[in-house]
């Protein structure tokens, strides 16, 4: 057989066998040394394809299968998205918070000069013109002062002008939340998002009796840190912020996924409209849509070739992601500790690489399972 007939039958089999070739790919993340081990999940609006965990929790072969129903991982900056962002979305749909309000109307303290301009929409779509991070963790000596130093940090640009990625616009956000429902971050998230989304096993600050289910994400004196937040910034600030904070496992990041392939529903569930739905995954300035990235279709990371335009996403630094994509009807959920002993220097790189195949590899398993297995699946 000559080498095009070979390449052809390869392709072939790729498009038989998606939850192989997945298999194939995160194998050869844990070869290369970026992560010991992964959860991915891959469905669309009614119905999970796929939910495995690969490899083992540690570097160790006796460390237990991450599983996507009881592993829970530190999301990191995915906590962005799946509690800052949807609890400002239902806030906002239901009419409690106004998206083009300035900020100073739920945070008097946020002073200083053009701040006046800066709206919650601003904060979403991170054109503030606020910096894009500050080391909270060794500036200050509690969470108390990390507030008054972020609210005191002067604006870099005029709000607006311009898309820079910045966890200060999500710590804000945080804030703004506890403002407008005068809870707690912790409790406001479980009331607007995790209980009415049927997120039973994400929260912040994981208790005692939790930490052996997390992966864990360093070591101290040769045994595996496991159930403390990884983001120092979010742990001055007592382990609860907007921008990094919470822990989840696949099976309850799918069912978040869901909703928005649901145009805000949940099965017979509404958890927000269609309409606002479609507003904050509009895309807007620098890639960016409300809180959530969109697919950048000039480059192949993360999102490989096969995700459409509409598809919206984000991650974590210690190795999640979530990506959901309306134009082919499939979210694709990949969820590794990247933090914890990587053997390679190139652990980030890597990971993007398998990040893109296997979302390349989810489009190929819905399409297989709409061909071949039930034609009537929602979205076919």
């Amino acid at each position: 057989m000559n080498i095009t007939l070979l390449l052809a039958a390869a392709f072939l089999l790729q498009q038989v066998h998606p939850v192989t070739e997945i298999e194939r790919i995160v194998k050869r993340g844990m070869g290369q040394g970026a992560f010991p081990g992964v959860v991915v999940v891959v469905g669309t609006v009614d119905t999970i394809l796929l939910a495995r965990g690969y490899g083992h929790l540690t570097w160790s072969a006796e460390s237990p299968t991450p599983s996507p129903d009881s592993t829970l991982y530190d999301l990191a900056s995915l906590t962005k998205v799946v509690a800052t962002t949807p609890a400002l979305m239902r806030l906002a749909d239901r009419g409690a918070l106004r998206l083009d309000a300035p900020v100073q109307r739920y945070l008097k303290d946020f002073h200083g000069e053009g701040k006046e301009a800066v709206t919650v929409r601003h904060l979403l779509a991170h054109t503030s013109g606020l910096r894009a991070f500050l080391p909270l963790h060794t500036m200050t000596d509690n969470a108390q002062a990390a507030r008054a130093r972020v609210m005191e940090e002067p604006l870099r640009r005029t709000p607006g002008a311009l898309a820079e990625y910045s966890d200060l616009n999500a710590i804000l956000m945080g804030w703004v939340i506890e403002a407008v429902t005068g809870l707690p971050l912790d409790t406001a998230i479980a009331r607007e998002v995790t209980q009415p989304l049927g997120m039973t096993e994400t929260r912040y600050r994981l208790p005692r009796s939790l930490h052996e289910r997390a992966a864990p994400i360093n070591r101290w004196r040769g045994h595996p840190i496991r159930g403390v937040v990884h983001d120092q910034n979010a742990e001055r600030l007592n382990g609860v912020s907007g921008h990094a904070g919470i822990y989840s496992t696949g099976r309850d990041l799918a069912r978040y996924a869901m909703m928005y392939l649901g145009q805000g529903r949940v099965g017979p569930t509404a958890y927000v409209s269609d309409t606002t739905v479609q507003a904050f995954i509009a895309r807007g300035r620098g890639n960016r849509a409300l809180g959530w990235e969109m697919n950048d279709t000039t480059t192949t990371d993360n999102t490989g070739t096969l995700l459409t335009p509409r598809a919206f996403g984000h991650g974590g630094y210690t190795g999640t992601s979530m990506w959901i994509d309306p134009g082919t009807n499939v979210f694709v959920i990949i969820l590794t500790n990247r933090v914890f002993a990587p053997k390679t220097s190139r652990s980030i790189r890597q990971l993007k690489e398998v990040r893109a195949d296997v979302a390349d590899a989810a489009v190929r398993l819905k399409e297989r399972t709409c061909r071949l297995v039930n034609p009537a699946l929602a979205g076919c």
